[in-house]
């Protein structure tokens, strides 16, 4: 399984981006899918998660404070899931990571098998 997350980079206060993770060896759609975010010095934390498909939709939960700018999305066509961020701050500098599981609470670090290799994120004041 590998889970290939790109689209980081240095962006000016306000800004945007959207990240793509790319999966291999496994299907999204089947599995609970989730970004994390670690920043220098501190424990990695809790983003967005979407829910494997339920055949009625999927849930999508977020981490505290960050619905109003997180949005978390799933293509299933191409594999893939997405964290488009808006508005940016400083605060949000920080390696992002997409990891999967089969099950578990989504919110927890400890709930996932497998881990992308994170993709830097800066944000300039």
């Amino acid at each position: 399984v590998q889970l290939q997350a790109s689209g980081g980079g240095s962006v000016q206060f306000g800004g945007s981006l959207r990240l793509p993770c790319v999966a291999s060896g496994l299907t999204v759609n089947a599995y609970n899918m989730a970004w994390f975010r670690q920043a220098p010095g501190k424990e990695r934390t809790f983003v967005a998660a979407v829910l494997r498909d339920g055949g009625h939709g999927s849930n999508v939960y977020y981490g505290d404070s960050l619905k109003d700018r997180f949005t978390m999305s799933r293509d299933n066509a191409k594999n893939t899931v997405y964290l488009q961020i808006d508005s940016l701050k400083p605060d949000d500098t920080a390696t992002y990571y997409c990891a999967s599981t089969t099950g578990g609470w989504v919110r927890l670090v400890s709930t996932y098998e497998y881990w992308g290799q994170g993709t830097q994120v800066t944000v300039s004041s």
